[in-house]
């Protein structure tokens, strides 16, 4: 019986901390959620912030919420390119190492030495859905893509939490070379 599960492809965005949210958008701003995002509790917001870097800038980035303990950025690897800066891939919130830039808000800014990362691709997934597809948290595993740009993605982090709904996360760049579209269903094959 096949394993399978919606794949989402995400675009560039930012999580901002409780700091930094109020020197970008004033004292005492509360984000204003504009639509629920797939997991629960996460929204975008109607809020949008610069990146600057060394090289340039990546215009309009969509907040999302709610604040986080530390700013993270996530971008693709042509995002980087034109900031000017390498961006690794990495699992959300490993952020030591990973470069830094300067964001810019309505009513201030604020430079971060780290937090630019392309996000590595990961499942979220329900304590319910580990047990049925037989895997744990921190797993790597593969996932076919079928159609008729169709790939296997290797190296794929499960992470499990009882707060996920089920769904596989790569970034817009992945997802346009498969011809993945929001939704669609893949196939877990360990």
């Amino acid at each position: 019986m096949k394993k399978e599960l919606p794949i989402a492809l995400s675009n560039k965005h930012i999580h901002l901390s409780e700091e930094h949210i109020e020197k970008l958008f004033g004292e005492g701003y509360e984000l204003n959620k504009i639509k629920d995002l797939s997991q629960p509790g996460q929204y975008a917001a109607e809020e949008k912030v610069d990146i600057v870097g060394p090289k340039g800038t990546l215009s309009g980035v969509r907040v999302l919420g709610p604040a986080r303990s530390n700013t993270q950025a996530e971008v693709s690897l042509s995002d980087g390119f034109k900031l000017g800066v390498k961006v690794p891939i990495r699992d959300s919130g490993d952020l030591d190492g990973s470069p830094g830039a300067k964001i810019v808000g309505p009513k201030g800014e604020v430079e971060i030495d780290k937090g630019i990362i392309a996000a590595a691709r990961h499942i979220h997934m329900h304590t319910k859905d580990a047990e049925e597809f037989g895997v744990e948290d921190k797993d790597r595993v593969k996932v076919k893509v079928s159609g008729d740009r169709g790939v296997v993605f290797e190296n794929v982090l499960v992470r499990v939490n009882e707060k996920y709904a089920l769904e596989m996360h790569v970034d817009i760049e992945e997802g346009n070379a498969c011809a993945a579209k929001n939704g669609m269903k893949v196939e877990l094959i360990k």
